[in-house]
């Protein structure tokens, strides 16, 4: 099964809020969701990346909500359908932001040579998480949970915060999916998508 056949047999099978189908279609015929990158450079660099990335977020946060422990010392428990949606739509903000071209390298004969790459141009500069909030909002009426679990998804990379807001602490201490959505976009990222572009967590491979 392809990422994109399980992102759909996921998403249809989890979210039947008014709207979803319209917010499918938009994904699979109006956008380029499932053909984009999920980085120009960092993890998952290539085309399909971000549909794989999304699913992969789906099985971390889902791996963890259903822990033991985090249900009966944390007492969370969240429904199928907003464990979906903040996972497969938490990066939708990245639809028409990437087009493809090249770049030059030098190879190990110290020649330069053109190589394919990602640029990334936003079209829609509304934020990050804020942006696929908007996105979503669009199509289906989000809980407030959910929207600040997509909208805080970055964490500390968040552009509020490496400017100094402090909102994201409020934001983690009031709605735990918040959290556990951010640890699980840190472990596909970090972890299961290691070794899928040029840079290891940020780093160049050859460090």
């Amino acid at each position: 099964m392809s990422a994109k056949e399980e992102f759909i047999e996921i998403y249809r099978e989890n979210i039947r809020r008014d709207g979803a189908d319209a917010l499918l279609d938009y994904l699979e015929h109006k956008s380029d969701f499932f053909t984009a990158p999920a980085s120009a450079r960092f993890h998952g660099a290539y085309a399909g990346g971000l549909c794989e990335h999304s699913v992969n977020v789906y099985h971390c946060l889902t791996a963890y909500l259903e822990r033991e422990r985090v249900k009966e010392l944390y007492g969370l428990e969240y429904p199928a359908e907003s464990a979906a949606l903040v996972s497969l739509l938490h990066d939708v903000c990245k639809t028409g932001c990437y087009r493809e071209g090249s770049r030059n390298v030098k190879g190990p004969d110290g020649k330069w040579q053109a190589v394919p790459t990602f640029f990334y141009e936003d079209p829609l500069p509304y934020g990050h998480g804020e942006k696929s909030v908007y996105i979503v909002n669009g199509f289906i009426r989000l809980t407030r949970e959910e929207a600040m679990a997509i909208r805080w998804h970055m964490g500390g990379f968040d552009d509020a915060v490496r400017g100094g807001s402090f909102a994201v602490s409020d934001a983690y201490n009031t709605y735990p999916l918040a959290v556990k959505l951010h640890i699980a976009d840190l472990t596909a990222t970090y972890l299961m998508e290691q070794g899928t572009s040029e840079v290891e967590n940020g780093h160049p491979k050859n460090k």
